[in-house]
């Protein structure tokens, strides 16, 4: 049922620089992906200062995700036009303010439109996919591309600044510190990463004329369906390290940091095991990786579904009552399981993109991370409905239950009249059937 990657991915050269240009991404790719998720540790915090509900502080998480997962689709299309590196220091700048700005709010609705403001850093990725695809080899895609989303990790720095800021200088110097250090990633990224060759970027790194614009990647089904994909292996992962923190605390009554630690140790290591998800995503393909990946999940979310459960059985001469839960150490266990499969997953769905948009890296790659990222929106919002309306905190797993259904059975109709199509050319080459021209 898996096919091989298709044969139209166009030939290009490993330049000069390329390694210089991952470095510089990747670093610059971690800052703002730090500061993206910035309200995944703040939010503790806020929510117990603003006494929010579970679907109000799924809100307040989901506002930064929601501005950067929109940002994408416009940086995308501007990328293919624009130098990417230039648009992705002028991002880092329009962030700083924002985070400058961040000691002087106190209300739930300040809180808000100051997230949808910083949270405009999140259109990085799409920046940084285009400018790392242009410096590599076709067989190189998936290792560059994977290399690249170990900026991922970022998130980890906030899991572990966040606290130290606080405890040191003070809830007010969390956003001025994360300007400053912003400030300096964007200075170091205008001055050390490097710009493509103009020979190479006349005729790649500027297709204007062959530019796909918004119309074409809405009407394209392909796409949507990539988008769905990574909905799933990067949308549940921004979900569940924004609710891992709070869930930990309220499932298992840890302390906050003790919330911390368990989600950094998942963050962690789904966000460096994807260099390694593109190395496979090259060897083996990326549709291998994704089915693969998907039934690792389905299975880790069957076990998480289940909520804590007593059940009484009447016997003969006295009820027997047995209690079914999870212990903190195996639910962990599977959440690392699903994290590492979330990290292969994400690198090669964009091997697999590649394959297909190899020159529109910037506007294809920005709108499926932009539904990608959307899921790291919608679904805290659906976590806090659930736990609100169903009154279980195991609601969350079923959600992504099933999201990742939705997912398999889309993949297989996919693969299955992929592989009728193929038959059906290879039929028609060697006179099998004949053209309906003829």
């Amino acid at each position: 049922m898996l096919l091989s990657a298709p044969a139209n991915t166009l030939p290009q050269a490993t330049l000069n620089g390329a390694r210089r240009a991952l470095l510089m991404a990747t670093l610059a790719f971690a800052a703002c992906f730090s500061v993206w998720t910035l309200y995944a540790v703040m939010g503790l915090t806020l929510r117990q200062q603003l006494t929010l509900s579970a679907t109000e502080y799924g809100i307040l998480l989901a506002t930064p995700i929601l501005s950067g997962a929109l940002f994408r689709i416009p940086l995308g299309l501007m990328a293919d036009r624009y130098r990417a590196r230039n648009l992705w220091g002028y991002l880092m700048l329009a962030v700083l303010p924002a985070l400058a700005l961040l000691p002087q709010i106190s209300s739930y609705s300040g809180y808000l439109c100051l997230g949808l403001w910083f949270g405009i850093s999140g259109g990085a990725f799409t920046l940084g996919i285009r400018y790392v695809s242009d410096w590599f080899s076709s067989d190189r895609q998936g290792l560059a591309l994977g290399l690249f989303g170990v900026g991922n990790a970022g998130v980890a720095l906030t899991f572990i600044l966040v606290p130290l800021i606080q405890h040191y200088a003070g809830w007010n110097w969390i956003g001025p510190i994360y300007a400053v250090g912003l400030a300096f990633i964007a200075l170091l990224f205008f001055v050390l990463a490097p710009t493509l060759p103009l020979a190479y970027r006349a005729t790649t790194a500027q297709p204007n004329a062959s530019a796909l614009n918004l119309k074409q990647l809405v009407s394209d089904a392909r796409i949507w369906r990539f988008g769905l994909y990574y909905y799933f292996v990067f949308g549940s992962f921004l979900a569940l390290l924004l609710w891992l923190p709070q869930y930990y605390m309220q499932a298992y009554q840890m302390t906050e940091p003790q919330a911390m630690a368990f989600t950094l140790f998942f963050v962690a290591t789904s966000s460096m095991i994807r260099a390694l998800g593109g190395w496979f995503a090259d060897r083996y393909g990326g549709r291998a990786v994704n089915w693969g990946v998907f039934w690792v999940c389905i299975v880790c979310l069957f076990f998480l579904s289940y909520p804590p459960t007593t059940l009484v059985i009447h016997g003969v001469e006295k009820d027997v009552q047995l209690e079914i839960s999870m212990n903190v150490w195996w639910f962990t266990l599977l959440i690392f399981i699903i994290g590492v499969a979330q990290g292969l997953g994400r690198a090669s769905v964009y091997k697999v993109l590649h394959d297909y948009y190899p020159r529109h890296m910037g506007s294809a790659g920005g709108f499926v991370g932009a539904i990608g990222a959307l899921g790291g929106c919608t679904l805290p919002i659906l976590f806090g409905m659930a736990q609100d309306i169903l009154g279980i905190v195991t609601g969350c797993f079923m959600i992504l239950y099933g999201v990742l259904a939705l997912c398999m059975i889309t993949m297989f109709f996919a693969n299955q009249a992929a592989r009728y199509q193929y038959k059906l050319h290879r039929a028609r080459e060697h006179n099998f059937l004949l053209d309906e021209d003829d």
